[in-house]
């Protein structure tokens, strides 16, 4: 069976060179003699692995030799968790921005342990769109500002990033990080479930700066302690060893493409072939307002369920896979990641198009 085009919203596509060096080095891992899922975690060999793919990953993001990076595990949803935990020893409140359901739920995750304040919210339009934002609205005595800097399930993004002062801003970056450049002394800290545009799911990036280690709250767990991995440096227990290897893999992948800012260009390109096809068509329609639209996620509805069934069942047919949209937005929904080709969101309109022709009424 031929390789189908895959849209999930994740796990997600991985490069095929990615996939073909795996393949290659799957039984042995070069020197070793053994795969690396088999490998010792405290080996020289893994050492080499997870110092690679800090130093790759530090190269094409550009991180400031004073932010740490960790390589955990729970997912971002821990993070909604770990954040609060480990900021809250600066001050027991937050301020957030809701743009979605994981905005939603990393908030309610924050009430936990501290005070929240929803300072903006775009839930009256379905999250359909950013809300403005000005420094004004932001409590200078919070521990830090959370943002979900592109929305997965509504398909928003940020375009211009919040001006909080000397507040850290906080951003669950899991499905855009390494699709456009960011500068990352903006933030505190960045955090990224890696099943989008990093590897495999089981590994969680964290980007912190330094002098934001150490505040926890005294009940943190010691798993949840940001200071206990970075003193360990991501190896205080045994760690998704594979997952960080495919991350190292991606890493150099991205920077064989020309870095973030060449990775960033051809996701434009990409998005704008579907939103394009999207606001001319007679059809299908998006959701987002255009200052707004993701390069990653992008949601589109039809007349109706009956044709929404029709075009995901006919596109499965063609090889356009998990292309049905999440249930609070409905419709359908292409996610666009890194390693979805050009080639992948051509054949898709083209798809569309004929679809349209044989289901006008």
């Amino acid at each position: 069976m031929a390789r189908v085009y895959n849209f999930s919203a994740g796990p997600s596509m991985l490069p095929e060179a990615v996939l073909k060096k795996a393949a290659a080095e799957l039984l042995e891992y070069p020197g070793s003699g053994q795969s690396v899922m088999e490998m010792s975690h405290r080996s020289p060999e893994f050492q080499a692995i997870i110092e690679g793919a800090e130093a790759l990953l530090r190269e094409i993001m550009k991180i400031p030799a004073n932010y740490r990076v960790l390589f955990l595990q729970g997912g971002a949803s821990s993070q909604f968790a770990m954040v609060p935990l480990n900021l809250f020893g600066i001050a027991p409140r937050a301020d957030f921005v809701n743009t979605g359901t994981w905005s939603k739920k990393a908030i309610s995750e924050a009430k936990r342990y501290g005070t929240v304040r929803i300072i903006a919210t775009s839930e009256d339009k379905n999250f359909s769109y950013i809300p403005k934002l000005d420094r004004a609205m932001f409590d200078p005595s919070a521990a830090y500002v959370h943002i979900t800097t592109n929305n997965t399930i509504e398909g928003t993004r940020y375009r211009e990033l919040p001006d909080t002062g000397a507040v850290p801003l906080v951003a669950d970056m899991s499905s855009n990080i390494l699709s456009e450049v960011y500068d990352v002394a903006e933030f505190g800290i960045i955090y990224a479930g890696a099943q989008k545009n990093i590897a495999p799911a089981g590994v969680t990036v964290v980007i912190i700066r330094e002098d934001l280690l150490g505040k926890a709250l005294p009940i943190t767990p010691t798993m949840f302690n940001y200071k206990i991995h970075a003193d360990e440096k991501s190896l205080y227990n045994t760690p998704p060893c594979y997952c960080i290897y495919i991350a190292r893999l991606v890493f150099e992948w991205i920077k064989q493409q020309g870095g973030v800012a060449a990775v960033q260009k051809i996701n434009e390109q990409k998005a704008q072939v579907l939103y394009e096809f999207l606001d001319n068509s007679k059809m299908f329609k998006g959701t987002v307002v255009p200052q707004n639209r993701s390069l990653m996620n992008i949601p589109f509805t039809s007349p109706g369920e009956d044709i929404d069934k029709l075009f995901i069942k006919e596109a499965a047919v063609a090889g356009f896979v998990n292309l049905k949209g999440h249930r609070s937005v409905g419709g359908m929904r292409a996610s666009i990641y890194n390693a979805m080709p050009a080639e992948g969101l051509k054949k898709l309109v083209d798809f569309m198009k004929k679809f349209e022709t044989n289901n006008a009424k």
